[in-house]
């Protein structure tokens, strides 16, 4: 079972939290938003599909593929009983088990800050189109 949303570059991805990654269904990103990889998301949390949303529900791993050609790169992390889902645009992995209704995954091994530099230059263009894949087994 899998999910996919999409998303878009912005001149002011910066790609430098250590902790986090997020993608926003906002269209701006100021500089201060240095977790952020991308913007114009298709949806936040809220919009998953149910049936995602109760898979993600379980303590379990899952995995989470990031598409910006050429590059894919693939995150692992943990769901949880406790995710909320709930907010209609951000989705946010966590290295932290910090979980907010924002937080899609939580003990993620990637950051904002491990995202391939090549990845993060073709990401500070509006143009860019991005894809996270949503893997659940």
């Amino acid at each position: 079972m899998q999910e996919e949303v999409t998303f878009r570059g912005h001149p002011n991805v910066r790609c430098l939290h250590k902790t986090t990654l997020e993608i926003t269904t906002q269209p701006n990103l100021t500089v201060k938003g240095d977790c952020i990889l991308g913007v114009r998301a298709s949806k936040g949390c809220s919009q998953l599909h149910p049936s995602i949303k109760k898979n993600l529900c379980k303590d379990e791993f899952i995995r989470i593929q990031l598409v910006v050609e050429p590059y894919t790169i693939e995150i692992v992390g943990k769901t949880s009983t406790n995710l909320l889902l709930s907010h209609p645009h951000d989705i946010v992995m966590r290295k932290s088990n910090y979980i907010d209704a924002r937080t899609l995954i939580i003990q993620s091994n990637m950051s904002c800050a491990d995202i391939p530099q090549g990845m993060v230059q073709l990401l500070q263009s509006s143009n860019t189109e991005g894809l996270m894949r949503i893997i659940v087994e």
